[in-house]
């Protein structure tokens, strides 16, 4: 999960959490709207946690690359 998609959870969860005041029945099962905002949001926040740490572990491994020093002569010289 990306940066991007962890702020649309975050922003659809507390649209769902805050602004929606709706109550439905799916089946026999009672869907409490603002409880999956609240599931989304926390989901949001800890997948910007997991891409932040992920993105900072990247630009701490700094490589360096040795290569072997190949020195040409040439042959026909003296």
């Amino acid at each position: 999960m990306g940066i991007g998609t962890s702020i649309v959870l975050i922003a659809v969860g507390a649209i769902l959490a805050f602004a929606v005041d709706l109550s439905s029945k799916v089946g026999s099962t009672v869907v409490h709207w603002d409880t999956v905002g609240w599931i989304l949001m926390i989901v949001g926040v800890l997948g910007l946690l997991l891409s932040m740490l992920w993105l900072s572990s990247a630009r701490r491994r700094d490589t360096v690359v040795e290569r072997d020093r190949i020195v040409e002569r040439d042959p026909y010289t003296t």
